[in-house]
């Protein structure tokens, strides 16, 4: 064995002591590890073996992006939006009930803005109903995705590579969606 394998770096150099400050972190050699073997499919299978491998292995998983979400002040939270995109202040309203004076109620609650109405939830209290409405406006506003409502994928760069044009997502303003 020579002393290039063991005290040298690739270039022949002499290797200093690897200090603490330059390691890397879990999330980046995570990413290097998957950089890598898309890398050493892209090299030995083709474009179309890595692409295949990207959409079954890495584009197929799905995130639960709704459970992310935690809303603290959710009716505060919804007036500060609203008040951000000059929309009117947001009203809660009962729409219906059942069981008030039973042992189980359900309220059903929708908070409106105008007459737009922005969420809807049902709870077991008025205040319940009304937290899980505005929690519901606020998912609607901020998990709303016009490419998955038109059932297509989001367009990628590598697209062009097959004689498209390449035009990027739309990406709008949003707009407020009922659950």
């Amino acid at each position: 064995m020579s002393s290039r394998v063991v005290y040298d770096d690739e270039f022949g150099d002499v290797v200093s002591k690897f200090s603490l400050a330059e390691a890397q972190t879990s999330e980046a050699a995570h990413a290097n590890f998957v950089r890598a073997l898309v890398g050493a499919v892209y090299m030995h299978s083709g474009r179309a073996a890595a692409k295949s491998f990207i959409r079954a292995h890495v584009l197929s998983r799905h995130l639960a992006i709704e459970k992310l979400f935690v809303f603290e002040t959710a009716t505060r939270d919804l007036s500060r939006l609203c008040a951000r995109e000059d929309f009117e202040f947001p009203v809660a309203r009962l729409l219906s009930e059942t069981g008030r004076h039973s042992r189980h109620p359900v309220y059903v609650v929708g908070i409106f803005s105008g007459k737009d109405k922005l969420g809807e939830a049902a709870g077991a209290s008025l205040g319940e109903a009304k937290t899980r409405a505005a929690i519901a406006a606020l998912k609607a506003w901020y998990m709303y995705s016009p490419v998955a409502g038109q059932g297509t994928s989001a367009p990628v760069p590598s697209d062009v590579e097959e004689g498209k044009s390449w035009e990027g997502a739309h990406i709008d303003m949003g707009e407020i969606v009922a659950c």
